[in-house]
């Protein structure tokens, strides 16, 4: 289950659609897809007074997870990627996460207590991923719920529990709504990738060099670690990662 491996596929349709949008700038879009992800969110949320907020959930999650994935395409494009636009792209995807998460927590299909350790488990799932490289390794985003992974279960199960409410009559499976065991799934595959991640990156610094730096005046000598993936590794941005195989 992981969209990376089709990320070719994606290509045949992302590409002409962010050659129509090269005038916006990638940081733009990207702060698009974040608005996008607040609105689903805020309608997740609202399913507490009517069920048919689920169909601009699912509405405004999908054009966010559209979004997400062409600031990097447009970025290739015009010639524009930059480390300011990967942080940018990290730090809003983790505002997406917790607004489109948190909206599900606090709706009435998810405990709420199981809500929060589905964030959690989340975000650190994504920490690992860039914690390795600030320590020195190299980022990994390889696992069984890379972000583009967790989208399309969101996209899917937001349908099936619309479904299940307004057609079938059904709302609970096993005393959980469909989107509560989604985030049970959260739970526990996230918290397995990450302890993979963490693995992953223990190796790779077991395989990393030292370089003493002199300081005048030090007594001592002070290392950094350095790791020969990094001399070699180029900058590309978070949703290009997400779709190569977060």
């Amino acid at each position: 289950m992981v969209l990376n491996d089709y990320r070719d596929r994606a290509d045949v349709v992302l590409v002409p659609i962010a050659k129509r949008i090269t005038r916006l700038s990638p940081n733009t879009i990207t702060f698009i897809s974040l608005i996008l992800a607040i609105l689903s969110g805020l309608c997740f949320y609202l399913t507490n007074d009517a069920d048919h907020y689920l169909v601009p959930a699912f509405l405004f999650l999908f054009l966010s997870a559209l979004f997400d994935a062409l600031d990097g395409k447009v970025a290739r494009l015009t010639n524009t990627s930059s480390i300011q636009g990967d942080l940018l792209d990290h730090v809003f995807d983790r505002y997406s996460d917790i607004f489109v998460l948190g909206g599900i927590t606090f709706s009435p299909y998810c405990p709420m207590e199981i809500g929060f350790i589905a964030i959690i488990s989340v975000l650190m799932l994504s920490y690992m991923g860039t914690q390795a490289q600030a320590v020195g390794g190299t980022r990994h985003y390889g696992g069984w719920l890379g972000r583009a992974d967790r989208l399309m279960l969101l996209l899917i199960i937001s349908c099936i529990q619309f479904i299940m409410i307004t057609v079938s009559g059904t709302h609970e499976i096993l005393d959980f709504y469909p989107l509560g065991w989604l985030m049970i799934l959260f739970i526990i595959i996230g918290n397995l990738n990450a302890i993979q991640r963490l693995h992953d990156t223990w190796q790779d610094l077991d395989e990393q060099e030292y370089s003493k730096d002199y300081n005048e005046g030090d007594r001592g000598t002070s290392r950094r670690r350095v790791s020969p993936k990094i001399r070699s590794a180029t900058i590309v941005s978070d949703e290009d990662i997400e779709w190569k195989g977060k």
